[in-house]
């Protein structure tokens, strides 16, 4: 093993110049000439738009220019694409509408965009916005799903059936039936999947740019997939053809799923640099974040567990509804549906599933993936179901989850709701996270606690979930209509070091880092011989981005297949220099020899060679050593885990504390250590703020009330305990490196930990669930039976 290579908690090379503020972020760009773009937003969340008024704001200081929805129409600019189509229960198509780059005609949620005012400052934008006469004319708006679904409701597209978007389902639903006729118990429980905004903490920005003499179009944006921006913005909304159209993600600050989408402004500012010839740039405010960053989770969920006399489960059959805000969001219908239903499994043997799912059009900011995207929904409906089972059949929370548990032998397993696993042990996750979290010394804690006046409560939630979605003709055959593959193109220079190119992007998972691992065990090379470069469309041939925990199971199999083919070419030249078969050839550290001799030629003097090729096989072989790969999975990766938690509440002001978090997970192998660990940190620290802080709510006029930080609670520093992580690693069988995946690990599995300790620190309260986020108020509320803050 090299030294800085596979399994060494190396330092990330990349945060030294994060660190010392050198990192290249698109709010930092500043091109010649370069305008300013303001975006005027709808403050009504459901209006009909007539004509837009701009004579003022064009003559106002520093205005470049207006444009409208009109004009965009004007030039034939299509709306923004979804990338993912459902079928209903019947077969027919889901309800599909319009999601114009600028509203025309309709607004349909407080921030939709309607205009755009170019200047040379924003002041000057923001001001002349001011000057617009809109002509508006409110109509009633629905923001709650089981209100759109009531007969009258507001409709927000016509042409539809209401306000359904599509109406699926998964799984034997006479199978379920017959299991719930022999049921010892059932189990049942209603909650909601509190909404969020991601809060990146890089606001998104874009700068468009044109170049007449060329004809060619660039876009910096933040973005966790250029690639897809590229294919998207070219081909439906600005009709591009790709060879003309750069698309360049640079340094992004975060992105936990809300940076996967093609985004209106993105549009606008790529159209606009053509319009007014020169560069415009659009930077959002935080405010502007919360009502144009599409957000995440929102389900309402009726469920039901049947179980044996023994606490076998027999059949689970759930209800949802997924809110879907005012437009589809490029992937939204694929979050509730083949990333949520598919993991109602769980880690359990439950023989027979039915899952039927509710697509609902609502006056709020559109839905889709974040952190996570559908899992975590699954474990947290699973995590707390199985609780409330246990109490139904007053069995241990511990017990009732070994006794359901897919044995470790029972590998591939076919779950009933279309997934295969291919490896796990749930029973190594679950005792490694008991022994961890001194799971057996609990009570003498919570006495302790008790006669310190507080609650103390602990929380159990064992988890799977499916990572590197694939491949690419199952998913296209469920709705997808993008591939789901990646690319890797390693070019080794005449000196031996080495540039890696790859199509995922890195916006602080340490790529940059993890893939110079992977090249210095393979090759044999020093972690500074190598650069890894993502994000510029110009330079990568192409590739699918970075989300869903596919980074290194994706793309790093592609570095790998590429690395495979650098090892084979340099055999091939090694065996000509050193006159041996190439069968002979072996190469190991650096450095290839012939086997049972001692000659022996370097790395960097093969590459030399390949460049420089006066000794060269030109018969057999082409100068150079650059070499392209690209993988599509054959399945999906699994990880799984266990996570503990325990919380202390604090019976006199509903304040809950997390004083203690333990998590064990299955990422299959650690390439490194230290940013396994890291983002497993970051990951229950975002479980934390949606089980207890987070929440994004809206008023029945569609009116945000959580629109910025003085209404919407991040989890901060203070809020949470040193946690204490752990790997259990079983291989993934079908990629090379058995890896699985760790960048949602930590948000899947926390937030039914950390309800369930709450729920049992409430337990001598009567308390059966309480739903997220579990503020103050509510377990106040409870405490003192005052029922209107316990539902709020």
């Amino acid at each position: 093993m090299a030294v800085d290579g596979i399994g060494a908690a190396v330092k990330r090379k990349e945060d030294f110049r994060f660190l010392t503020g050198r990192g290249n972020y698109t709010d930092d760009l500043a091109r010649p000439g370069q305008a300013h773009a303001y975006v005027v937003r709808s403050q009504a969340a459901h209006a009909t738009l007539g004509k837009i008024g701009t004579a003022k704001a064009l003559k106002a200081p520093g205005v470049v220019a207006v444009f409208t929805g009109a004009d965009l129409a004007a030039d034939n600019i299509g709306g923004l694409p979804c990338g993912w189509g459902i079928k209903n229960k019947d077969g027919s198509a889901m309800h599909e509408p319009a999601h114009p780059v600028l509203a025309v005609g309709k607004v349909r949620h407080v921030g939709d965009p309607i205009a755009v005012v170019i200047a040379e400052t924003l002041a000057q934008a923001k001001d002349a916005a001011e000057l617009l006469d809109i002509d508006m004319k409110e109509l009633p708006a629905v923001a709650n799903m089981r209100e759109a679904l009531k007969p009258g409701a507001p409709v927000v597209h016509d042409g539809g059936s209401g306000n359904v978007c599509f109406d699926w389902h998964l799984g034997d639903a006479d199978a379920v039936a017959a299991a719930f006729k022999k049921a010892h118990k059932v189990a049942k429980i209603d909650l909601v999947n509190n909404r969020l905004v991601a809060n990146a903490m890089e606001p998104r920005a874009a700068v468009g740019e044109f170049d007449r003499a060329t004809g060619e179009y660039t876009l910096y944006t933040t973005s966790q997939n250029p690639h897809v921006i590229r294919l998207l913005m070219g081909a439906f909304v600005l009709h591009i053809p790709e060879s003309r159209l750069r698309v360049f993600a640079p340094d992004v600050g975060g992105g936990f799923g809300s940076k996967i989408y093609h985004y209106a402004e993105e549009a606008i500012v790529t159209w606009a640099s053509a319009k007014v010839g020169r560069p415009v740039k659009w930077t959002a405010e935080r405010s502007e974040s919360f009502l144009s960053d599409a957000h995440g989770r929102d389900h309402v969920t009726h469920a039901e567990l049947a179980l044996d006399k023994d606490g076998k489960f027999l059949a689970l059959k759930v209800d949802t509804l997924s809110n879907m805000g005012a437009y589809l969001s490029t992937f939204a219908p694929a979050i509730p549906t083949y990333l949520y239903a598919t993991l109602l499994a769980g880690v359990y043997t439950t023989p027979a599933i039915y899952a039927e799912v509710k697509a609902i059009f609502t006056n709020t900011v559109p839905v889709d993936a974040y952190r996570g995207a559908g899992r975590p929904e699954a474990a947290f409906l699973l995590e707390r179901l199985v609780d409330i089972a246990a109490a139904e059949m007053g069995m241990d929370r511990v017990e009732i989850r070994r006794r359901n548990f897919i044995p470790s032998n029972a590998f591939p397993y076919q779950t009933p709701v279309a997934l295969q696993y291919d490896s796990g042990d749930y029973n190594a996750t679950l005792e490694g996270a008991l022994k961890l979290a001194d799971y057996k010394g609990f009570e003498a804690r919570r006495a302790d606690a008790k006669k310190r006046g507080k609650l103390r409560g602990i929380g159990i939630s064992t988890y799977v979930e499916a990572c590197g979605i694939a491949p690419s003709n199952i998913a296209g055959a469920l709705g997808a209509r993008a591939g789901l593959y990646e690319c890797a193109n390693v070019r080794v220079h005449p000196t031996g070091s080495i540039t890696l190119f790859t199509g995922c992007h890195s916006h602080g998972q340490g790529h940059e880092t993890t893939y110079a691992q992977l090249i210095a065990e393979r090759l044999g090379v020093g972690l500074d011989q190598i650069e890894v470069s993502h994000g510029d469309t110009n330079k990568i041939p192409f590739g699918m981005g970075t989300y869903g925990s596919r980074s290194l199971a994706v793309g790093g199999t592609a570095v790998v297949k590429a690395l495979d083919k650098i090892v084979d070419k340099a055999k091939k030249i090694a065996a000509h220099l050193m006159e041996a078969a190439e069968a002979d050839i072996e190469f190991k550290d650096g450095k290839f020899t012939v086997a049972g001799t001692d000659k022996a030629k370097t790395f960097g003097e093969i590459a030399l060679t390949a460049y420089v090729p006066h000794n060269f096989p030109l018969d057999k072989l082409e100068p150079g050593l650059d070499e392209t790969a690209f993988y599509d999975p054959k399945n999906f990766t699994f990880p799984g885990g266990a996570h503990i938690c325990e919380v202390e509440i604090d019976p006199e002001t509903g304040v809950t504390k997390v004083v203690n978090f333990t998590a064990v997970d299955d990422v299959g192998r650690v390439i490194n250590p230290m940013i396994v660990e890291g983002q497993v940190h970051g990951g229950v620290a975002q479980g934390i703020g949606q089980a207890l802080y987070e929440n994004c709510v809206y008023d029945d006029n569609g009116q945000l009330r959580s629109g910025s930080y003085m209404d919407y609670q991040m989890p901060r520093a203070d809020d949470l305990p040193s946690f204490k992580v752990a790997t259990a690693i079983t291989l993934c069988t079908h990629n090379p490196l058995g890896v699985k995946g760790v960048g949602e690990v930590g948000a899947i599995g926390s937030p039914p930990a950390v309800i369930n300790a709450v729920v049992d620190a409430l337990k001598d309260h009567g308390v059966r669930h309480i739903d997220m986020p579990a503020s103050p108020q509510k377990i106040w509320g409870i405490i003192n039976g005052n029922r209107r803050m316990a539902a709020e």
